[in-house]
């Protein structure tokens, strides 16, 4: 048995489970409630939504039934309107048809009037067909009598005047050859000046085109061969001990080198203008430096070779380039670059070269050739002068043989061997080249002359011009490019003076060689001189 304190302690727990097991179903129950609840408040939103989407649902069924009952009348009243369009259509389409039936009715009247005057007009046709039948058969029987009459006629002729009828034939031209002789050589002249001013027209308007579509400098470029010193101490320096710096000067750059009493001036001398240049640039290097002894001196002169033959590239490619000239061989740009140092009556060569270019190609384009091609023959006609002190022959010669080395066309090589008319012309770009050769030389300002040369070229031509018989005076006008010339109206006639003129610039083609052209103007006139007393 167990002790009476220990009863309350088994008590205790039991209690506390009674407790937990009725607190445990309180809340059981609370949650069964609850969950009843929720679900009861579900199914009444689901009633109510429910209810919702039935109204919506009969809300979107009546405005469907309007839409639609709306669309079916918009429906029948497009139809009706298509149906109303189309019926004016139509209507418009018959009429249209019935206006062409109308017009084609009345053509088809028109034509048949037209087929009825035709026929009208063919009956009158062969009826005219049938006169003019009979008057021809009378022309020719009147031609008959007629052929007879002249035939007894020319009988009767030859029997008065003794001469048949081709004895008179001959005697009759013979007469009107004379009489003709006068006319045909006034016709001669006249066709002759016609022909002249038209062909001087149109070569002078193109080459003026030309020559105005390349406006270039008119200051003519010249080369130099004077260096300045700035005392007279440094002519001796140049010259150096028992003169050898001066010899060592002149080896290197083989220029010769004249030092005389002229103040502040040492002058070099040679006949090749790229060696002289180099010699000036090297001397005016070594004067400013103040160091001048041989071994300076070879230094100083192969720096400036070095940068001379650089110049030079430059100076040709610049010049093809300028004129549009590609594809040249290195030698033949080298070439172009040393005539950058070469004059002609103080013109520069590559000046005139890149001139002759542009106009040459301004020409051949005008006349319908390849400008190109044009301007290739112009910027090489002259490449010969950059070699001619040192190989034998003329510049067109060795340009030529140059040009064909190095694989240019035959167009180019022609042009370089015939620009001075030393040749027969055998291609069209030569002319081209030679003209526009004549128009850069000869234009105002590009080269000079001195004045024994001026008046020398003037009294060559007046003497020229004198020998022809019954030429009284000769006068050179506008610096030799005109020549007049007066002949005695009582020794020469106006076909002898058109002839006088002809044989006058055909001596000074054959005798003289000059740029450009030469005018020719022979006048003659006669004068009568009475005295009243």
């Amino acid at each position: 048995m167990l002790a009476p304190d220990k009863i309350p302690v088994l008590l205790a727990p039991s209690i506390e489970n009674n407790f937990f097991v009725y607190s445990l179903a309180g809340v059981l129950a609370g949650a069964v409630l609850m969950l009843g609840y929720q679900r009861w408040k579900l199914q009444v939103r689901k009633i109510r939504w429910q209810q919702q989407a039935d109204a919506i649902l009969d809300e979107a069924n009546r405005e469907a039934e309007t839409l639609k009952a709306q669309i079916i009348l918009e429906g029948k009243e497009a139809a009706l309107q298509t149906r109303t369009e189309a019926e004016k259509e139509l209507a418009d389409a018959r009429r249209i048809l019935s206006q062409r039936d109308q017009k084609l009715e009345r053509r088809q009247e028109q034509l048949d009037n037209q087929e009825e005057m035709l026929r009208k007009q063919q009956r009158g046709l062969e009826s005219g067909q049938q006169r003019l039948d009979a008057q021809l058969r009378k022309v020719n029987e009147q031609r008959q009598q007629l052929s007879q009459v002249q035939q007894q006629q020319q009988r009767l002729l030859e029997q008065a005047s003794g001469m048949s009828r081709e004895e008179a034939s001959e005697r009759l031209l013979e007469s009107l050859s004379k009489e003709l002789e006068h006319e045909r050589a006034s016709a001669l002249i006249k066709h002759k000046k016609q022909l002249s001013e038209l062909v001087q027209n149109q070569s002078r308007d193109m080459l003026l085109t030309a020559m105005q579509r390349f406006a270039s400098t008119h200051t003519a470029d010249s080369t130099t061969s004077t260096v300045d010193v700035p005392t007279d101490d440094m002519k001796g320096r140049i010259i150096g001990r028992e003169g050898r710096n001066i010899r060592a000067f002149e080896k290197a750059t083989g220029i010769d080198v004249i030092i005389d009493d002229t103040p502040g001036v040492v002058i070099v001398s040679g006949f090749d203008p790229v060696r002289r240049e180099i010699a000036r640039q090297a001397l005016t290097k070594m004067i400013a430096d103040g160091r001048i002894h041989p071994a300076k001196i070879e230094e100083v002169v192969e720096e400036v070779t070095k940068q001379m033959k650089a110049f030079i590239m430059q100076k040709g490619r610049e010049a093809a380039d300028e004129v549009n000239v590609p594809g040249l061989h290195d030698r033949l740009i080298e070439m172009l670059g040393r005539l950058h140092f070469r004059t002609s009556y103080s013109q520069n060569v590559l000046r005139h070269s890149v001139e002759v270019a542009f106009i040459s190609g301004m020409i051949a384009e005008m006349l319908g050739m390849d400008g190109d091609l044009g301007r290739r023959c112009g910027l090489l006609h002259d490449i010969g002068k950059a070699a001619d002190h040192e190989l034998e022959g003329g510049h067109p010669k060795i340009g030529a043989d140059t040009l064909r080395r190095h694989n240019e066309g035959p167009e180019v090589v022609h042009a370089a061997l015939g620009h001075h008319d030393d040749i027969v012309v055998e291609h069209p770009y030569t002319m081209v080249v030679a003209t526009a050769d004549a128009c850069s030389a000869s234009r105002p300002g590009a080269r000079r002359e001195s004045l024994e040369r001026y008046i020398k070229r003037m009294e060559e031509l007046e003497s020229i011009a004198k020998r022809f018989e019954g030429v009284q005076q000769a006068y050179a006008i506008s610096a030799g490019r005109e020549l007049r010339v007066i002949v005695d109206s009582n020794q020469a006639s106006d076909e002898k003076a058109a002839l006088i003129c002809h044989e006058i610039a055909q001596a000074f083609e054959r005798e003289l060689m000059y740029p450009g052209e030469i005018k020719v103007t022979v006048m003659r006139e006669t004068k009568f001189t009475e005295i009243a007393k």
